[in-house]
């Protein structure tokens, strides 16, 4: 009993705030978005990161 509480609880505060970034959020505009296809592309990361290779 518990935890069907706990998990009704979740799914309600979760859905809440979902609700609540839905109307404060302002709307994506798709056209200014990169397409799919391009992720990753572009200008190359810099700064000291151990990774790089550059």
């Amino acid at each position: 009993m518990h935890f069907r509480f706990l998990a009704a609880a979740f799914w309600i505060v979760l859905a809440g705030f979902f609700a609540w970034d839905w109307t404060h959020s302002a709307p994506v505009n798709v056209r200014t978005e990169p397409p799919l296809i391009a992720a990753g592309s572009g200008v190359a990361p810099s700064g000291g990161h151990c990774a790089s290779t550059f």
